[in-house]
């Protein structure tokens, strides 16, 4: 299959690690294009370049910006020349981050996410404002999440995956974990990420994207099945063919968690899979993300019954005749006066505390 790295099984299941990419690197990449690297990339089938100098954006990068932006531009140069010639602009309202009541539903939560995500904008500059590396650790793509807040800077797609991490943090009753695309059109493909969502038994995506429909599926899926056949069914509206589905495992709700993002634990060629074929891989993969939940919390509440085991007295010693280990440590009656009284002849009167 083009692009495919290797001609092995229809699914594949692999560590959440991403090896890192030459800088040397300038071509539009057919596996993980939002990933490291140098370059040019493509999101959702359009070429687009990373801003690596951080903010604010330097000189060089702002150049190119508006070079790249002339190319892919209907209006090319004569729409940069007029944006740049203007004496001032006008200020851009900055969109509030959303807060909630106890009371406030899940659903309710996950939708004000997904529209102050969308308040943020697409970004349609052609260089994503943001470098996102995804071998980072968790803390540090938190990090990256506060600044795009603070920042209030038009976003892509992974980067709204990153976003809807950061805001769904404080909601342990949601399960997140990352949906990659990966689609066919007039001979060209195209790849698409949105951050899955898990609550209450039922399955959603928050996201952002051109399209209204591949972005934001509120949480009433039975299962991932359904799921992933509702975005193919949105991808046919716009003749796209869905080639491959990547799945990730739960992210961790500790902002400061230094573990990686498991972004691709299930890999599945929907093309040469059957329908049937594709759904139990699914069911699979829904298993090995609940075995997950089941580990960690089995986890964190072994401890605490280890130490209740080794808990004693502080007044009892570890020789006290109140503590018997076994049936051979007992003595007679008899035999256990007899070496009483003999203790209290040798060194007189005691007081046992």
């Amino acid at each position: 299959m083009p692009g495919g790295r290797g001609a092995g099984s229809a699914f594949r299941r692999r560590s959440a690690s991403v090896g890192p990419v030459s800088l040397e690197r300038r071509v539009l990449r057919e596996e993980d294009q939002d990933g490291d690297g140098e370059g040019e990339f493509r999101d959702e089938g359009v070429p687009f370049y990373v801003n690596r100098g951080g903010l604010p954006v330097d000189e060089a990068t702002w150049e190119r910006m508006w070079r790249h932006v002339a190319k892919i531009h209907p209006e090319g140069e004569t729409m940069v020349q007029k944006i740049r010639g203007l004496p001032y602009l006008p200020k851009i309202p900055i969109p509030c981050v959303p807060s909630f009541q106890p009371s406030t539903s899940i659903v309710d939560r996950l939708e004000a996410i997904q529209r102050y995500t969308r308040e943020l904008q697409y970004n349609h500059t052609g260089t994503q404002f943001y470098e996102i590396k995804k071998n980072r650790p968790l803390t540090g793509l938190m990090d990256l999440a506060r600044e795009m807040i603070r920042e209030s800077l038009p976003i892509k797609c992974l980067e709204a995956v990153i976003l809807g991490i950061y805001l769904t943090n404080n909601m342990p009753g949601v399960e997140r974990f990352p949906i990659s695309f990966k689609t066919q059109f007039s001979g060209s493909y195209f790849r698409h990420i949105v951050l899955g969502i898990h609550c209450a038994g039922r399955f959603g995506t928050l996201g952002m994207s051109r399209r209204e429909d591949l972005m934001f599926k509120a949480p009433g899926f039975r299962t991932l099945m359904d799921l992933v056949s509702e975005y193919e069914a949105s991808y046919s509206k716009y003749w796209h063919s869905l080639k491959k589905v990547k799945i990730g495992q739960y992210v961790s709700h500790d902002p400061h968690s230094v573990e990686q993002i498991e972004w691709k634990h299930s890999v599945l060629d929907v093309e040469r899979l059957s329908r049937e074929e594709l759904r139990r891989e699914l069911e699979r993969h829904t298993r090995d993300m609940r075995l997950k939940v089941v580990k960690g919390s089995s986890g964190s509440s072994s401890p605490p019954r280890e130490r209740k085991r080794d808990v004693s007295s502080p007044h009892r010693g570890q020789a006290s005749p109140h503590r018997r280990n076994s049936r051979s440590d007992r003595r007679p009656s008899a035999e256990k006066k007899s070496a009483e009284q003999k203790t209290l002849n040798d060194v007189g009167y005691q007081i046992r505390v």
